[in-house]
């Protein structure tokens, strides 16, 4: 029997991982946040009142073991003066998928069938109105997932406007893991959004599997400026109960000093540090790796590959 791998995660970052993680012998529950509020999903929830699809579309596609202009036709947006302009197809689908199930489960569930997802996508809530705040600095309430990324700054804290009901199988999956990753990506619009339920943190409490965070190689402009991986530890850990991060895999290799000037220069993103001694002090163990490549649209990626390489290593030993 395969080993079962709960990740945690939302928008780019884990739709990456699970690109190369499905074709490891590992039995994989993606856990998907649904607060985004921003383009063709923000226009779906706004219109017929239903969680985020679109980085659950994204992951449906990335697991997939269909042929490749299938998944580019659900990635496809609309380019029209109508009401279709920006609108993913899969986003569409899935939202048509909801209107006729009732369920948003449900509705992944007939999806992955569609597309030969051999592993498990589950929203981390089915809520609809799920709404996600920031308390600044500064003492400002910032409401919206994508108003927050906007923003562009430092965090106080991250919440839901409700506490949301967390779906039933999300909880006893994570009871069922024996790795629970938190996913490389924004922590506080993809990560955070699902370890803030409260449900989440006294399902991890409960656990006996080690929880390991993949490190973003740059940092968030304005979140997590000057961030190491040791502060990106500590971030997550303030929001855990009990229960804290075990492992951090993070990239060694040096960024190429032209690539760095064009983050720095264009994105106000640098790259993320390693600080081994702070990282001792939390009690996290450390795999440093080079995984770093330049994807075709010229940006810094994790080798997907190489990654879900290091994570199968690490669970085969544990």
């Amino acid at each position: 029997m395969y080993k079962k791998v709960v990740v945690l995660g939302g928008g780019t970052g884990i739709s990456y991982l699970l690109r190369g993680l499905k074709d490891f012998p590992v039995d994989i529950t993606a856990v998907i946040t649904v607060s985004d509020n921003g383009r063709s999903t923000g226009k779906l929830r706004e219109e017929f009142h239903t969680p985020a699809v679109g980085d659950i579309r994204q992951v449906i596609t990335n697991l997939s073991q269909t042929d490749e202009p299938i998944k580019e036709m659900m990635a496809y947006r609309f380019n029209t003066s109508s009401d279709l302009d920006g609108h993913a197809l899969g986003n569409l689908i899935l939202t048509a998928m909801l209107d006729i199930s009732g369920s948003l489960k449900d509705s992944i569930v007939y999806l992955s069938k569609l597309l030969d997802v051999r592993h498990r996508v589950l929203p981390i809530s089915e809520d609809s109105d799920l709404t996600l705040m920031g308390l600044d600095k500064e003492g400002n309430v910032i409401e919206g997932e994508e108003q927050i990324t906007q923003a562009h700054r430092q965090l106080e804290k991250i919440y839901y406007k409700h506490e949301p009901k967390v779906l039933k199988d999300v909880i006893e999956e994570i009871h069922k893991a024996d790795l629970i990753i938190f996913s490389m990506g924004s922590l506080y619009t993809s990560i955070l959004p699902n370890i803030i339920c409260k449900q989440v943190q006294e399902a991890l409490d409960n656990s006996d599997a080690p929880i390991m965070y993949l490190c973003n190689i740059v940092t968030q402009p304005g979140e997590t400026d000057n961030f190491t991986v040791g502060d990106h530890i500590k971030l997550l850990n303030k929001y855990l109960n009990h229960r804290k991060v075990d492992v951090v895999i993070a990239n060694s290799t040096q960024v190429d000093k032209e690539m760095a000037k064009k983050y720095e220069s264009k994105e106000q993103k640098d790259p993320v540090l390693i600080d081994k001694e702070e990282l001792d002090k939390v009690g996290v163990e450390l795999i440093a790796e080079d995984l770093l490549t330049i994807a075709e649209d010229n940006t810094l990626k994790h080798d997907s590959l190489k990654l879900s390489s290091v994570i199968f290593s690490y669970l085969m030993r544990k």
